[in-house]
């Protein structure tokens, strides 16, 4: 049998093995997404009208499919990444597409504590026929997505090239997320 100093030590082990899978995003999970916005130095922008015959946003059930999207605000980012842009630019591309679906989103939900997880991204980026680096480029809008919503804004991706996008963009990504009726319960701060 364990001498009482050892079996504290084994305690101890399992519960700081236990500590060390919780998620270091757990707490970001029930803060506010405005607060976390905020937190984080980044505002929503105004969402854009469609430019053809589709809608932003469709809800079906507790569903919500986004439409193909690119950066809200002009200069949009456009070109071939591998020739015309550089990774670098095209994961900016992405992450200010991020911000852009999450404004079509909350123009569809009023309210982005309703998100009850992020389930898909399918991100199709505007690359030379021998790019390989489409994921580095994806994870503009994933990384976002993630300091946003913590372990509710991991996902299912896609990334793909594309030989061409509209209007030259560099990114278009499109968005499945899970939504409820009622904001999240976001605990007071003391």
């Amino acid at each position: 049998m364990l001498g009482v100093p050892k079996f504290l030590m084994a305690c101890l082990v399992i519960v700081a093995s236990f500590l060390a899978t919780i998620p270091t995003t757990f707490a970001d999970d029930f803060a506010s997404v405005e607060a976390r916005l905020h937190e984080l130095g980044l505002t929503i922008p105004e969402p854009y009208e469609s430019v053809a015959n589709y809608v932003a946003a469709k809800r079906v059930g507790n569903l919500v499919f986004l439409s193909g999207h690119s950066e809200c605000e002009e200069p949009y980012i456009t070109g071939k990444v591998g020739s015309d842009r550089t990774v670098a630019e095209g994961y900016e591309a992405a992450r200010l597409t991020a911000l852009c679906l999450l404004a079509s989103l909350k123009a569809k939900i009023g309210d982005l504590d309703k998100v009850v997880q992020i389930v898909k991204v399918n991100g199709m980026v505007n690359a030379t026929e021998g790019f390989k680096e489409h994921s580095k480029v994806m994870n503009g809008c994933s990384d976002l997505l993630i300091e946003i919503f913590g372990e509710r804004g991991r996902h299912a991706r896609a990334a793909v090239g594309m030989a061409s996008l509209p209007l030259n963009l560099t990114v278009e990504i499109e968005m499945i997320v899970e939504v409820t009726d009622e904001p999240a319960q976001v605990p007071e701060s003391k």
